[in-house]
């Protein structure tokens, strides 16, 4: 593990291009993920078992795609009782947190008509849950939890099966605990796309969420619009912002802990204080990870700098620690989560906000997975008298060249 340190030279935006800067981005695979994409709508299953015997399987025949109830079930029964009470808690929070912003319908009136501005959810929705490096129950947790509370009724989940063909079996138990209707043993591209445009044994859905390798954010993208995603989930970052007053420990452990994500991930911390740096930075050498993620220290000149780079560079994760700097809580806008004088791993895991977050900057304008991702919102429109609105609206239409539109609302036209 190298730990950089960067000059806060210039401009916030040039110091936060320099920190992006620390990890490259990935390599096309456009046209890889269009050839998976065009095999998967073309041969179905056929295509989806091939793709996980050579990607997942190491070659080896490859199991049935749906993981059947009773391998849930037992997945569960087998779960470690700590595991389990933490999952628990984790699916109740995370619920809780995701069906807040719910709202019913919103009744507009004017004087001659009426507008209720509906939201409902949509019927089907499936979780990506990444294999690779690790066991996510957690993702399992933060997608299926969310999809519940926003009422859809029927919640899907895909995780890449290992060599032995196999999913782990803590994300089957976590997949058992929070309601399930299905798992599939499919990762990648091709599980994206199964799930988009459906197969033999795979019913599209209308929603796909959660977080994955460049391959399954490509596909996400080039079936956007297909089916509904949330963001495009890449490698992750944090930002830390401190004065003297924070601990140095803390700091110290949150970057580390953030950098056990691995091959692209980002820890950053942007510190006003000498001493302090010195110290995080002692902490950070000590230890024995080995990571190929990037974990840089940067001295700001002050808070309010720090705010500005917070700003311009749209971290994924914030951390506020110290007194000075949580007094600038109230002045972020944008950033995928923040948290104030405590650390990211809660949010991964168990304080109920959600782990999948906007990443690269994506905070400017994408926001964490939520109920919104899985509901739509429509207008149904009451027009009790149309006279005063279809004269006004009638020469907007002959403008546009909408002869008919304008007909359309005057023959409503009630003389009196």
């Amino acid at each position: 593990m190298r730990l950089e340190r960067i000059d806060a030279e210039g401009e916030p935006g040039a110091l936060a291009a320099t920190l992006r800067a620390l990890v490259p981005g990935g390599s096309s695979v456009a046209g890889a993920v269009t050839a998976i994409v065009a095999a998967v709508r073309d041969e179905g299953d056929e295509a989806l078992q091939r793709l996980t015997e050579e990607h997942d399987t190491a070659g080896a025949p490859a199991p049935p795609l749906r993981v059947t109830d009773a391998e849930l079930q037992q997945a569960l029964a087998n779960l470690d009782p700590a595991v389990r009470a933490g999952l628990e808690l984790a699916n109740a929070n995370v619920g809780r947190v995701a069906a807040a912003p719910i709202r019913e319908p919103v009744v507009v009136d004017f004087d001659d008509h009426q507008v209720i501005v509906r939201e409902v959810p949509v019927h089907r929705a499936a979780i990506y849950v990444p294999g690779g490096r690790a066991p996510y129950p957690s993702t399992v947790v933060m997608g299926v939890a969310t999809a519940r509370a926003a009422g859809v009724g029927s919640v899907a989940v895909s995780s890449p099966p290992g060599p032995n063909g196999e999913i782990n079996s803590v994300i089957l138990a976590a997949c058992a605990l929070t309601g399930a209707d299905e798992v599939y043993r499919a990762g990648g591209a091709q599980a994206i796309a199964a799930l988009a445009l459906g197969t033999e044994t795979i019913a599209k859905v209308d929603v796909v969420v959660g977080p994955g390798n460049l391959y399954v954010q490509e596909a996400k993208r080039q079936l956007s619009g297909t089916v509904g995603i949330d963001s495009f989930a890449g490698p992750s970052d944090v930002l830390v912002l401190a004065a003297a007053d924070a601990d140095a420990r803390e700091i110290a452990f949150d970057l580390l802990a953030q950098a056990e994500h691995g091959p692209g991930t980002l820890a950053v911390g942007a510190l006003t204080d000498g001493a302090l740096l010195a110290a995080v930075a002692a902490v950070i050498e000590e230890s024995s990870l080995d990571t190929p993620a990037k974990i840089a220290l940067t001295q700001v000149p002050s808070l309010e700098y720090a705010l500005a780079l917070a700003e311009v560079f749209a971290p994924e994760h914030l951390e506020l620690l110290g007194p000075l700097a949580e007094q600038l809580s109230g002045r972020i806008t944008r950033s995928g989560c923040v948290f104030v004088g405590t650390g990211t791993a809660f949010g991964d895991y168990i304080a109920g906000s959600n782990h999948t977050l906007p990443t690269s900057g994506a905070a400017r304008f994408a926001s964490m997975l939520g109920a919104h991702h899985f509901r739509r919102v429509y207008s149904e429109v009451r027009i009790a008298q149309p006279d005063a609105l279809a004269r006004a609206a009638a020469p907007i239409a002959r403008a546009e060249g909408f002869e008919l539109h304008a007909q359309s609302m005057e023959i409503r036209i009630r003389e009196r």
